[in-house]
């Protein structure tokens, strides 16, 4: 009834499964039937979805059936009714549905299991959802929660965002319905809680679209309204009814499913594949009885401009404070990590800094700092003295990173924790939004263990890179036998002129 009922152009129903979304995306078109030149296209992945026993096609049949004069047509997965209203069922192809949905107007657009499609897909679909019926064009999406998908970001206002709430991960009762407004700006979602909020923030770039149609459109027709509704299987008494046993299915799954699917959480990984365990994970931040150990840091350099500068500074596998710097210089990255080092009485031959970029100059500036290289081969197992079977050096750590978090070996105290990592998040909150890009790869042909690509950690992370947990993988470095006698780094005078030329340049 919420769904249904809500005058959203855009909404999402993003629940736990056995809600009833499917059932009401059906009802969405009924509305309408009798609308001379309405018509709507309700999305599947891929078309075997929509046909598969149970499906989409199955449960439209129980519903339209029932319409008097409906014609289903299930070779063109289509329902034609008396009015002349056509309702199909499609796919989207990843690789030609810009060109097979060209020219379409379609009035209502549904999505079932919106996380199943790209951002991309989504938003180019929205430039098909036109009408000249008189129906006010709109969207409609269902999907389960999936925290590594594009839909988990567009939707996180309407859930609870605070690692340190018991309701991490869960809609937000109060927010269930509410209408946000969005304006598409350079490719950046501009959002506020009016129409008007939204038109000051981006006035000017929205007169001059309004202009250029030469006033037959108005501002709010360039802001979209959207709301986002969640639910619980509880709450469909129906199929608890006649089919009981359903509710025990969802509780027998695995932790990570369990979350999602019956407790309906946006923050547990669906995948297997993750590097570091959700609940280990959070562990991180409470497991005050860590020993102390020796001092040292570990950075992750970034060029002028790209990533942000990160500093890490650690007493064993506690962490002692952080650091963070955007579109950082060279001179500023020198001063910072020598500063880190001298408040914490951290040796230069304890730092440990990744070498790519402008990295692999700071030894010339800093005696003695070790270079972490992402792409070199991995390091010897302590024991056999052999080669650990790994892709890279940054696998390795990773592979490790993750072991020592899910033994409980890691502590971050809450006054690093809280530390602002930028505008929008703190340390805890950048590392917990960072984990769900960190996940092991298929095994490759050589049998090595490998890591997500970095474009597909950008995926997951709208464009951005893991700076914090890059850095933080980093500190494993430091366990291996043949890392515990630092060796100290002698260097020409041409390697500082050259690391000099770079920092000046980058200045």
């Amino acid at each position: 009834m919420d769904a249904l009922s809500s005058p959203a152009d855009i909404l999402i129903g993003g629940a736990a499964a056995g809600v009833g979304k499917t059932f009401s995306l059906l009802l969405e078109p009924i509305r309408h039937i009798n609308v001379e030149n309405f018509g709507a296209v309700i999305f599947r992945k891929t078309t075997p979805m929509i046909r598969t026993e149970g499906g989409l096609w199955d449960s439209s049949k129980k519903i339209y059936g029932k319409i008097s004069g409906a014609d289903p047509r299930e070779y063109t997965l289509e329902w034609r009714f008396e009015s002349g209203v056509k309702l199909k069922f499609s796919h989207l192809d990843p690789n030609t549905y810009e060109m097979d949905w060209q020219g379409p107007e379609i009035p209502l657009i549904c999505f079932d299991e919106l996380t199943h499609f790209s951002r991309k897909m989504f938003f180019y679909m929205l430039s098909r959802n036109r009408s000249t019926c008189g129906v006010k064009p709109y969207v409609r999406a269902t999907c389960n929660p999936d925290p590594d998908s594009w839909v988990a970001d567009f939707i996180a206002w309407w859930i609870d965002q605070d690692p340190n709430s018991p309701n991490y991960g869960f809609p937000i009762p109060e927010r269930q319905g509410v209408l946000r407004y969005f304006y598409n700006q350079n490719n950046e979602l501009v959002w506020g809680s009016s129409y008007d909020e939204v038109y000051r923030k981006c006035q000017e770039d929205i007169d001059a679209q309004v202009q250029k149609s030469k006033g037959l459109v108005q501002p709010n027709d360039f802001i979209k309204s959207v709301t986002f509704i969640a639910g619980s299987i509880y709450d469909n008494q129906e199929l608890l009814r006649v089919n009981p046993a359903y509710l025990g299915n969802l509780n027998a799954q695995d932790e990570a499913e369990r979350q999602r699917l019956l407790l309906g959480n946006w923050k547990v990984s669906s995948k297997g594949d993750d590097i570091y365990s959700f609940k280990k994970f959070l562990d991180i931040f409470t497991n005050s009885f860590v020993p102390h150990g020796e001092k040292r840091i570990t950075t992750d350099i970034a060029m002028k401009g790209s990533n942000k500068f990160t500093i890490w500074v650690w007493s064993g596998k506690r962490v002692l404070d952080f650091f963070v710097m955007d579109k950082s210089k060279g001179n500023e990255v020198i001063d910072l990590i020598k500063q880190a080092a001298f408040s914490y009485n951290v040796p230069e031959s304890n730092i440990l800094f990744d070498n790519d970029g402008v990295g692999q100059f700071v030894d010339g500036f800093i005696q003695g700092a070790q270079e972490f290289n992402n792409g070199s081969r991995p390091l010897p197992n302590d024991e056999t003295e052999e080669i650990e079977n790994y892709f890279n050096l940054k696998t390795q750590c990773y592979y490790k990173s993750g072991e020592a978090v899910s033994m409980g070996e890691y502590y971050i105290p809450p006054e690093v924790a809280n530390k602002r990592y930028d505008d929008e998040m703190t340390l805890k909150e950048r590392m917990i939004w960072e984990r769900k890009a960190i996940k092991r790869d298929k095994i490759d042909d050589e049998g090595k263990l490998r890591i997500m690509k970095k474009s597909e950690m950008k995926n997951l992370l709208s464009g951005e890179s893991p700076d914090v947990l890059d850095g933080f993988m980093m500190n494993e470095w430091w366990y291996y036998k043949v890392n515990q006698i630092a060796p100290v780094h002698s260097h020409s005078s041409r390697d500082f002129d050259n690391g000099l030329e770079l920092l000046n340049f980058l200045d």
